[in-house]
Formats: C-alpha cells, structure tokens, sequence
C-alpha cells in the first residue's frame, strides 16, 4: 500500500477515495484532490522526474474540454498517474510537492456537479503506467473526524445539477473543533465517503465492519474501508434526488446533494433531506 503524507493531503481543501464512477478508484485505490479554485493552478502531490504526458479524448459535455490529460511523475519506488491538469511540465522536468503541474481542466469525465480536481494514483515501476486500471492500495496519513446530521438544513450554493446546504457544520461540540479534515457521519459516527447512491461503491474513513445506517436508514455494509450501498432514495422535501455527494473537507463540510436532471431549489430555500428504503435506487456507474 502506498500511503500519502498527511503534510501533503492539508494543501488541498478536499479528498475522496470513493466517490467516483470509474474502476481506477474501486476498493480506494486512487484518490480526488481538490485545491478549490476551478480552472486553477494543480499543486502537485508528489516529488520526481516527470516521465511522460499524453492527451486524451473524453466524453464530450456541454460544460467541459474535449481533451484530458496524463502525468505520469517517476517518485523514485512509484510512478505517479495524474489526471485532469492541461500540463505546464514535460518529459525530464523535476517537480517539488507543491510545484504547478498545469491548469486543472474541466473534464468530460466530470459530472455536471463535480468540481475541477487531480486525480491520482500509484504503480509499480514495472507496471503499464497508461491503463485505466492497476493502481496500488492508496492510504492517506490523515484523520477525519465525523459530523453529526439531522438532514436539514439552508440552501447556501446552488448549480444546474446540485444543491450544497449550509449544513452540517462544525461547531466545536460534538462535530470537531473546526481544524483538520471532517465528513458527514454515518447515525453510528462513521465518516463516510462516495455517491450515496448514485456510484456503485462507497467507502468510511475509519475501518469498520457492518450495517451502518443515515437519518435513521440502512445505508450500506462496511467491510474495512470498502461500503457497499444499500438500495435507497435520498430526497429534499420530498423531490427525489440523484444523492449525497461525500467527501472529506477541511474548509467546511456541507451536504451536496446531486440533481442529474436538474432541480427548482435557491439559495435561502430550507431543506429537509430524507433516505429510505427503494426499489429503483439511482446508479450513474
């Protein structure tokens, strides 16, 4: 398993290890970074000789680039896949963690309500750097501390295809202290990661085995760090939803709830957000 420091996780505002649609982050192994500015520099995560760039088509979308790209950075025992950034390094040049890799791309690979992000992941010198696929077991040397919910909460930022509410919240008493990383929480205290339930798999940020259940539903079996999501809906006031958007952040948490076929809420709306049981859930992949 290859672990990434923690000193470097803490220079990106948010991470998840699950709430992807691809096989690259099945199991955590590949992890989301996000600086937090869209379209802005991509702080690298790793130290090394940059190996290689190639450019890539992806699915075309109305609100993203028709082209993707690859890093691959040599780090010495690893090489470094990095994706979603139009390269500002080419093969030969050296990189510091922290250095610009590129601009970060708005990607077709992103849902409408994904913001821009370096995708990264590990794999043995003698492995084929360019397949989707293979990447090594990915730990992050950081903690995330849960955050209780009761699922309501007030529109605070509003998109074509998502919702964020202004809570939860930490507040110093019981949902942290307000430093480090935290994660809306399972009813159980469980921090929790992924598309609740639109992406196939989930995860937790603490290992931990069996049922684990949100505002009073069966979510989900946990085995270690993998979640597999039961079948459920999630709503807000009653109009069914995509799902929960979940992820660890340190500059807020705020419940982001995914419409992939559009919604009527504003900012200032109060919302009341339910899951229960459901013989249709949403699955986007």
């Amino acid at each position: 398993m290859v672990t990434l420091p923690g000193d470097v996780v803490a220079r990106y505002e948010r991470f998840s290890l699950y709430n992807s649609p691809y096989p690259a982050h099945d199991r955590g192994h590949a992890v989301d970074l996000y600086p937090g500015e869209n379209g802005g520099p991509a702080p690298s995560p790793v130290a090394g000789e940059v190996l290689d760039t190639r450019t890539v088509r992806c699915p075309p979308k109305p609100y993203a680039v028709d082209t993707d790209h690859l890093i691959l950075v040599d780090t010495g025992e690893r090489v470094a896949r990095v994706l979603h950034v139009d390269p500002g390094v080419a093969p030969g040049d050296e990189v510091a963690v922290g250095d610009s890799l590129g601009t970060l791309v708005r990607s077709g690979f992103f849902g409408r309500w994904v913001d821009d992000h370096l995708h990264l992941g590990f794999r043995d010198p003698d492995a084929n750097p360019y397949r989707a696929s293979g990447s090594l077991p990915l730990s992050l040397d950081v903690s995330v501390a849960p955050v209780a919910w009761d699922g309501a909460g007030d529109v605070v930022e509003t998109g074509p295809e998502h919702v964020t509410l202004d809570t939860p919240a930490r507040d110093g008493d019981g949902n942290g202290d307000g430093d480090g990383f935290h994660a809306l929480a399972s009813d159980e205290g469980v921090p929790l990661d992924g598309g609740l339930p639109h992406y196939t798999g989930g995860g937790v940020f603490r290992p931990r085995e069996g049922d684990l259940s949100l505002l009073g539903t069966r979510v989900g079996t946990a085995a270690g760090r993998d979640l597999e999501w039961a079948d459920v809906a999630v709503a807000a006031n009653g109009e069914r939803a995509t799902g929960l958007s979940l992820f660890a952040s340190r500059v807020g948490v705020g419940a982001k709830l995914v419409f992939h076929e559009g919604h009527d809420f504003a900012v200032g709306d109060r919302v009341a957000v339910s899951v229960a049981p459901a013989d249709d859930p949403v699955r986007l992949g």
